[in-house]
């Protein structure tokens, strides 16, 4: 379990990894490798979920089958703190914040990427399947792709928010990007129907 930030500011920062190695082989076998984005939504968690019940829990891909497991990569990515901040409803200049506010919002992203990366790892204790964590800084949208193919992934997972049209218009949809700009293949998981609803 390994938890290691990379700021990204815009997100052009290299991932740096402490294992460039492809994984090791097990009767001949290479581990698969996978990487789960999760954020604050019960969408990203449901992500995880699935890939734990799905791909943990075949026949093949366990260790004790034979399959060799795989390695699971948990990413989490803080937007970076913009230090000046434009008022809504005002014709006045950019605030800009201090130095002890900047700190106080760094501490309050690295305690709820901290929680987030708990919660997401005692799941993978619960199933028995080992995980490595990891927060980066940036775009997620960016970094989620840049750093599923630095890592050379072989899936990637990620949540749906089932956003309308006119909704992933405006706002973006990080599931939508991923689908299209990530260089391994990649599974997005719809929220339950109930959820959904």
């Amino acid at each position: 379990m390994e938890k290691e930030t990379v700021p990204g500011g815009s997100g052009s920062a290299m991932l740096q990894s402490k294992e460039e190695e492809e994984p090791k082989m097990t009767d001949g076998k290479k581990k698969m490798k996978v990487m789960v984005a999760i954020d604050e939504s019960a969408e990203s968690f449901n992500a995880l979920k699935w890939a734990l019940d799905n791909l943990y829990g075949i026949v093949g891909f366990t260790p004790e089958a034979g399959g060799g497991g795989g390695i699971l990569t948990i990413v989490h990515v803080q937007e970076p703190f913009q230090r000046f901040v434009l008022p809504a409803l005002s014709t006045s200049s950019a605030f800009y914040a201090t130095s002890s506010m900047v700190e106080s919002v760094r501490k309050s992203q690295e305690e709820n990427s901290a929680a987030l990366l708990s919660r997401a790892l005692q799941m993978c204790k619960d199933k028995m399947v080992k995980a490595e964590s990891l927060v980066l800084e940036g775009d997620p949208k960016d970094m989620i792709c840049q750093s599923a193919e630095q890592m050379h992934i072989d899936l990637l997972v990620v949540g749906s928010r089932g956003l309308g049209k006119i909704k992933r218009a405006f706002l973006g949809s990080v599931s939508d990007y991923c689908a299209h700009h990530a260089v391994c293949p990649i599974i997005i998981v719809k929220p339950p129907k109930e959820q959904h609803e």
